[in-house]
Order: structure tokens, then sequence, then C-alpha cells
């Protein structure tokens, strides 16, 4: 997972299957990263990338299930923040997600979230089956 070597600050929280937890998750990182003092465009993008990554673990992973939880580890330097989102869904294959700007995925919403973390962030790798996914924002990075 993370590295704590790398950084000045590292958190563990486990949230259940409820979007206002992981909205409450994501605000806490948002204010980590202005004490860190990223520029407004890291929080705009990591904000973005933070939402698409925790709703989708929580609706496409586990499925809503206030049963199952979602892990997520994040750390934070002067020079990045990384975030780990882990949840207890089957997982998925990359390859099963449509391109959402293919002429007939134009106006179904499947995929675009990937792809606009892909947009913005520095690093966005899933692993384990589709069930963790890793992102990575460097300071002032565009």
């Amino acid at each position: 997972m993370i590295s704590a070597d790398e950084f000045d600050e590292t958190f563990d929280v486990t949230i259940p299957s409820d979007t206002a937890k992981g909205q409450e998750v994501q605000e806490r990182i948002i204010v980590l990263m202005e004490k860190y003092e990223f520029t407004e465009r890291d929080l705009f993008s990591t904000r973005l990338a933070l939402e698409e990554g925790i709703i989708n673990a929580i609706k496409h992973g586990n499925r809503m299930d206030l049963a199952k939880v979602v892990q997520i580890q994040y750390a934070i330097s002067k020079e990045k923040i990384c975030v780990v989102i882990k949840d207890q869904g089957s997982g998925f294959k990359m390859s099963d997600v449509p391109d959402p700007t293919a002429i007939e995925n134009l106006e179904r919403p499947c995929g675009r979230g990937i792809m606009l973390m892909k947009a913005f962030m520095d690093v966005i790798e899933y692993s384990e089956n589709g069930t963790v996914l890793t992102i990575v924002k460097s300071q002032g990075s565009e």
C-alpha cells in the first residue's frame, strides 16, 4: 500500500458503504492538502478524483451494501499526496469498462469517472482485481 517513508503524515480510515461518509473523508483530505499549500488546480483535480474513486468503490464495488466497508489510506508530503481506496467488491477488468469517447457511448455515463481521473491525476492504478485504486497527485503538476 503506502510507504510511510516518503510522506510527512499518513492516515488510514475505514468507512461504511455510505456516500456521506465518503464525502467526509474527501473533505478531510482536501483540508490537509490546503494545509500543505497545494495549488487550487491540485485541489480541484484531487477532489474530482476522490469523489469518483470513493463513489465508485461504494456504488460499483460494494454495491451500496452497508455491511461492506471501504478502506481509505492517504499520505501527504510537500511534494505529493497519495490515496489508496479499497472496496470489498468482486472487482472488475479495465477492458470491460466502455470507452466514454466512443460514439455509441457518448450519452452513457459509464467510464467517464475513470477517464477524468486519468486526465487529472499523475498516477491512477487499479490492482487486486480492480478492488484497489491508487491515485497520486504531485504538487503543482499539470
